[in-house]
C-alpha cells in the first residue's frame, strides 16, 4: 500500500479547531518534518500504524514506556484479570502492595515505594520528600537535564507561564562535572536539599554522553558530607540499562531514584522509591491523584517486573540495539555518510556529521519514515525486547533506501523552519 497522509491531515484539521495548536507536549510534533504523523491507530510487538494505517518497525517505543513489546501477551492478560475485578475504586487493590514488594526486592537501595502517575509527578515528588528530609530548600540539577514539564523543571527554552519565583531556589551545575557539581553545593553550602542526577547525559538536540564515574561518585560524597538527598532520575533509562537502578552499575546506591515510562509496559504508572532514612519524610508529605492507586496499571506493572526479573528481555533489547548500531554505520558509510550513534546501543541517538542545524538528519528520518521505519531527529531512541532480527533488517533496509534517497538531494537541501529557534537557543548555549 502506498504510504499516505490523507486521514492524518484531516485529523490535524479538526484538531485545530479544539486543542490548542492542534497538539501540546513532547508528543506534537511541530518541530518534527512535515511528514511525520500525529496520530496513531494501533501497536503491536515493535511495529505501529498510524491512523492511515502506515506500518512502521517503531524505533521510539512511546518515548520509552514500550519495553517489553506493545500488546505484551502476558501483560495484557494481567490487565484483563485486574479490569474484570476492577480498577479506580475508593481505595487501592491489594496489588499495589504486591507491585511495591516486587519493585523492592528488585531495586537494591530501596527500602520502600509509592506510585503516581507521570515522570513528572515522580520528580516532583521527590524534590517534595527531599525538602521534608532535609528541611532546606534548594534544588542542584544539570544544565539542560528534563526532569518533567512542571513550573520548577520545564525545560529552560519552554518556560511561557512561568515566573522567576518558580525556579528560586533550583541552581544548575555541569552535568558530568565534579568541581561543578562542588562549587555549586559550597556555594549554597546548608540549603541544598537534593541533587537530581540522570544515570547518563541524555539531552535532546546533542550527542549522548557516559556517566562520569568521578562525577557520580562525587555527587554520593557530597550528599553524603552535606546531608543532601541524592536522587537518580530513571524515568527514561530504567530498566534498559540494567535490572536494578542505573547508577548501581556504578555500585552508587541513591537516597531517592524516581521511575516511570518502563515497569508496566505502557500503561499509566510511575514511582518514587527510597531508602530507609527518608522513609518518615515520605510519610508526612501531601501527595495524591485520582487515578494514582488505580489497579489495572498496578496489575501491569507486576506482570512486567516478573519479566524484569525472570526473563532475558534486557539482553535481547541489548542485541537488537547493537545489531541496529552495526548495521546503521555500514550502510551509512556505503553511501558517504559519517554518523554520531551514542549512547547505550538499547536507547540510541543518532546524528550525523557536518549536519549543524539538522537538515541531512532531518531528510534522512523523513525518508525512513516512507520506507517503514520510525525513528527520531533529535531525541533519543528506545528499543524493546520485541525487536528481533527481521524487525532490525526491515529497518536496516528502509535506512539504506533513505541513504541513498538523502545523497542524491543533499546539495539541495535547505534549512528546517520549524528548528530556527532551537538552532538560535543552542547558538546560545
Amino acid at each position: 500500500m502506498a504510504w499516505t497522509r490523507v486521514r492524518d491531515e484531516a485529523l490535524r484539521e479538526r484538531a485545530l479547531q479544539v486543542i490548542p495548536g492542534g497538539m501540546y507536549g513532547h508528543m506534537s510534533t511541530a518541530r518534527l518534518p512535515a511528514d511525520y504523523p500525529q496520530f496513531f491507530h494501533r501497536a503491536r510487538g515493535c511495529r505501529i500504524w498510524d491512523v492511515d494505517d502506515n506500518e512502521y518497525v517503531d524505533f521510539m517505543c512511546a518515548f520509552g514506556p514500550n519495553l517489553l513489546g506493545y500488546q505484551d501477551p502476558a501483560v495484557q492478560a494481567a490487565i484483563a484479570a485486574q479490569q474484570a475485578l476492577g480498577d479506580t475504586m475508593n481505595g487501592p487493590s491489594e496489588v499495589m502492595v504486591e507491585l511495591a514488594e516486587r519493585f523492592v526486592a528488585q531495586v537494591s537501595h530501596a527500602q520502600w515505594a509509592m506510585f503516581c502517575k507521570n515522570g513528572t509527578d515522580a520528580t516532583t515528588m521527590a524534590m517534595v520528600i527531599a525538602r521534608a528530609h532535609t528541611r532546606r530548600r534548594v534544588i542542584l540539577v544539570a544544565h539542560d537535564a528534563y526532569h518533567g514539564a512542571d513550573p520548577w523543571c520545564v525545560p529552560l527554552s519552554r518556560t511561557a507561564g512561568t515566573v522567576p519565583e518558580d525556579r528560586a531556589h533550583v541552581a544548575y551545575y555541569a552535568y558530568n562535572d565534579p568541581q561543578s557539581l562542588e562549587d555549586l553545593m559550597r556555594r549554597h553550602k546548608g540549603d541544598v536539599a537534593a541533587v537530581f542526577a540522570t544515570p547518563y547525559r541524555h539531552d535532546v538536540f546533542s550527542d549522548q554522553q557516559a556517566l562520569n564515574a568521578d562525577y557520580a561518585h562525587a555527587a554520593r560524597r557530597l550528599c553524603d558530607e552535606t546531608g543532601a538527598v541524592l536522587i537518580v532520575d530513571d524515568i527514561r533509562a530504567g530498566f534498559r540499562l540494567a535490572r536494578d537502578c542505573s547508577w548501581s552499575l556504578l555500585g552508587i546506591a541513591p537516597d531517592l531514584s524516581c521511575w516511570g515510562k518502563c515497569f508496566a509496559n505502557g500503561q499509566p504508572i510511575s514511582a518514587v522509591l527510597g531508602s530507609e532514612p527518608l522513609r518518615e519524610a515520605a510519610r508526612t508529605i501531601f501527595v495524591t491523584g485520582s487515578f494514582w492507586f488505580s489497579a489495572v496499571p498496578m496489575a501491569a506493572g507486576v506482570e512486567t517486573l516478573r519479566q524484569i526479573a525472570q526473563t532475558d528481555y534486557l539482553e535481547r533489547l541489548e542485541a537488537a540495539g547493537r545489531s541496529l548500531r552495526e548495521g546503521l554505520a555500514e550502510r551509512a558509510r556505503a553511501h558517504g555518510f559519517a554518523l554520531r550513534q551514542t549512547g547505550p546501543a538499547q536507547m540510541p541517538q543518532i546524528l550525523f556529521d557536518d549536519d549543524p542545524d539538522f537538515r541531512v538528519g532531518y531528510a534522512w528520518t523523513a525518508e525512513c519514515l516512507k520506507n517503514g521505519a520510525f525513528f527520531h531527529p533529535y531525541h533519543n531512541m528506545f528499543l524493546s525486547a520485541a525487536h528481533g532480527p527481521q524487525d532490525i533488517a526491515l529497518a536496516l533496509d528502509a535506512a539504506d533506501r533513505a541513504f541513498e534517497t538523502v545523497r542524491r538531494v543533499r546539495g539541495t537541501l535547505g534549512p528546517v523552519p520549524q528548528l530556527a529557534p532551537v538552532i538560535e537557543y543552542l547558538a546560545r548555549k
